[in-house]
């Protein structure tokens, strides 16, 4: 069983609400949390809400990065590195304005919500606060991963089933988990393998070695 395709509007909905419940996080962080490393590779927990800030700065703002940057990896250190300046506050701040807003969450809510739950969870995990994941916001990211982290690469031909909420998807040797640890490993994130069960998570396992 496979959940169904939330609307653009329930979608952007999602979005706000996870924004919002990461903005809550976030407020709570000490200062050493804020430099601790994250689960994205290379970036410390102020550098992912860094990169998290591209619905701040407007649609034009943006494209006239992207033309600058000419790449996904640029246009994140663009902004990782414009972010730098900034306290942990002025970052907070910056992020709560976009909940709601912003060009990705109205014009590519599901992109928007697929890059906010994960870099929430990639936040979240190294610091021990962990949480449940809303399962309207999780279905929706395991129906529509984010497109930019290549999540066909480590999917192609197998079968993904969630233990925690009715969704499953594709063929081929099976991969269950909860849908968290599935999310995540679409994601890149090859600390949940030991999560999962499954004669696919070999296949799984080695992809992820590859890349």
């Amino acid at each position: 069983m496979r959940s169904r395709y939330a609307s653009a509007m329930d979608v952007r909905r999602l979005v706000a609400q996870e924004r919002s419940d990461l903005v809550a996080l976030l407020r709570t962080l000490s200062d050493e949390e804020w430099e601790a490393p994250s689960l994205c590779a290379g970036w410390c927990v102020r550098e992912v809400v860094g990169h998290l800030l591209y619905d701040t700065i407007g649609l034009p703002s943006y494209l006239l990065v992207a033309i600058r940057c000419r790449s996904a990896d640029r246009i994140n250190a663009y902004l990782v590195g414009k972010a730098k300046a900034l306290s942990p506050s002025m970052l907070v701040d910056k992020l709560a304005s976009s909940v709601g807003r912003g060009p990705f969450a109205t014009l590519l809510p599901s992109i928007a919500l697929a890059d906010v739950v994960v870099h929430h969870q990639d936040i979240r995990r190294p610091l021990r606060r962990e949480r449940t994941i809303p399962a309207d916001r999780l279905m929706a990211v395991l129906d529509r991963p984010d497109p930019f982290a290549n999540p066909g690469r480590r999917s192609r031909g197998l079968r993904f089933e969630a233990t925690d909420v009715a969704w499953s998807k594709g063929e081929g040797p099976e991969v269950r988990g909860t849908g968290e640890a599935i999310a995540l490993a679409v994601a890149g994130r090859d600390v949940v393998l030991d999560e999962l069960a499954g004669d696919g998570v070999a296949v799984l396992r080695q992809r992820m070695s590859q890349t």
